[in-house]
């Protein structure tokens, strides 16, 4: 299966903005891309909501783009607890595999966040078997973070892609160029930065993308 999977060092960190600029950089280059976020949490909360981002730019429905949906923003396993709506894992894989190639996946919080008994994003990543994009900030306190995402994932067979560091300052100093160049050395991982897009805009989105190489993290 082509595509790959978007996760982060944290929640909040940029995660769906990264998979939003993949879905419409290949969607702007001709190609019938699908997205999915498995699992969307905090729905009590007022909008805008993740999974609707991805499905305008995708040109999917909402519900299509996050078929398990949850109303408290809180871990997914806690979530479906609440809801007394246990997650069904097995039919959210059987869901991506069905969505066509490429696909976007963008996980929920971080690798190790609790889905259900016996799985976590960790897990559903590599069951799915696509390569991994790592979403980090540029700032102080990202490299343990970031490092420590990269031994989770290779611990457990991952095959990580890049790490993304964002949104990257248009003024960024020696502290973030620092953080950049040692992630990437003692992670042994490409490193790529995204800037704080000033609207979400499916051509704002697109332009940021061009400016990735996000072609070979799809392979």
């Amino acid at each position: 299966m082509r595509g790959c999977f978007v996760t982060a060092t944290d929640t909040g960190v940029g995660k769906t903005i990264l998979s939003a600029v993949l879905v419409a950089a290949l969607g702007a280059g001709g190609v019938d891309v699908h997205v999915r976020k498995p699992v969307v949490t905090g729905l009590d909360e007022p909008p805008p909501w993740d999974h609707e981002l991805l499905a305008s730019i995708s040109g999917e429905s909402a519900e299509t783009v996050s078929p398990a949906r949850y109303g408290p923003p809180v871990s997914p396993h806690l979530a479906a607890e609440l809801a007394g709506r246990p997650l069904d894992v097995a039919a959210l894989i059987a869901d991506v595999r069905a969505a066509g190639a490429p696909v976007i996946v963008e996980g929920i919080g971080g690798l190790l966040v609790p889905l259900a008994d016996g799985w976590d994003l960790r897990r559903l990543a590599s069951e799915l078997g696509l390569g991994v994009v790592i979403a980090a900030r540029p700032g102080v306190g990202t490299i343990s973070h970031t490092l420590l995402t990269l031994e989770a994932a290779r611990s457990a067979g991952l095959d990580v892609r890049a790490v993304v560091l964002t949104p990257w300052p248009h003024d960024a100093g020696t502290v973030e160029h620092s953080n950049a160049e040692t992630i990437a050395r003692r992670g042994e991982v490409e490193v790529a930065t995204l800037p704080l897009l000033p609207e979400l805009t499916p051509a704002a989105l697109a332009a940021a993308g061009a400016a990735l190489p996000y072609a070979a993290w799809l392979a």
